[in-house]
């Protein structure tokens, strides 16, 4: 998300969507089918030159082996200057496994102990200097009711890479390994039976931002004519 919705370049001032210009995009189309995978590409247009003044070309692969799924991202830049992006996964996992089961008899269990701290969105959904502490060298985060009524937890520079869904009955569902991500986004809506873990290259605007999309902290950048990579992976137990 953008502060006050736009952001300045090169001596323009530009307008994105909420989430970018990837998501509800319906000029994505299918590049490549095979046995195992699904490739999917959106090329520039005049259309996105209009809100994001790049050239380039982004490919989402959704490749199946055994009981893991890749989601691998791969940035091209056609363009003669570099190109500033950022990018993340939305995946949404049910937690009423089994029969009888609600949101306090599941948990996350991180790879490692961690510290970790959530940075609070202001009213303007910008980070600002709000923060709440939500582990202290512990692996496990139990979900519940309310764990989400200020919206996402926002962990910046996670020292995590994998994140797995337990069931107290059933004990590990699935997993999410993100080693090409540096940040972490959790969320559902309140009580809803579901919850999202999301890897992220990237984060909404800090309240302080200047707007100047080169500045904009959370960016990746790739250099004239070159491409980027990010996966991530999700294991069913």
């Amino acid at each position: 998300m953008l502060k006050d919705g736009v952001y300045n370049y090169e001596g323009s001032t530009y307008s994105l969507p909420k989430h970018g210009i990837i998501r509800h995009n319906d000029q994505i189309r299918l590049k490549e089918k095979t046995e195992d995978a699904l490739v999917f590409e959106l090329l520039y247009s005049e259309e996105t030159l209009q809100m994001y003044p790049f050239k380039f070309a982004f490919r989402i692969t959704f490749k199946l082996k055994d009981k893991i799924l890749e989601v691998k991202h791969r940035v091209i830049n056609l363009d003669e200057k570099p190109l500033y992006f950022s990018l993340g996964g939305h995946p949404a996992f049910n937690i009423l496994y089994s029969e009888g089961e609600k949101i306090e008899d599941y948990s996350l269990q991180f790879d490692q102990k961690v510290d970790l701290t959530t940075e609070i969105l202001d009213r303007n959904g910008l980070l600002g200097d709000q923060t709440a502490k939500i582990l202290e060298n512990e692996q496990e985060l139990m979900l519940r009711p309310d764990l989400f009524d200020k919206d996402a937890l926002i962990f910046r520079s996670i020292k995590s890479k994998e994140v797995t869904l337990h069931s107290k009955t059933e004990g590990a569902i699935l997993g999410v390994e993100f080693n090409d991500f540096k940040d972490l986004g959790i969320w559902a809506k309140p009580n809803a039976a579901y919850v999202c873990i999301e890897p992220w290259l990237g984060y909404t605007d800090l309240a302080d931002a200047s707007k100047d999309f080169e500045e904009k902290a959370g960016n990746e950048v790739v250099e004239a004519q070159q491409d980027f990579e990010a996966s991530y992976q999700i294991r069913i137990y």
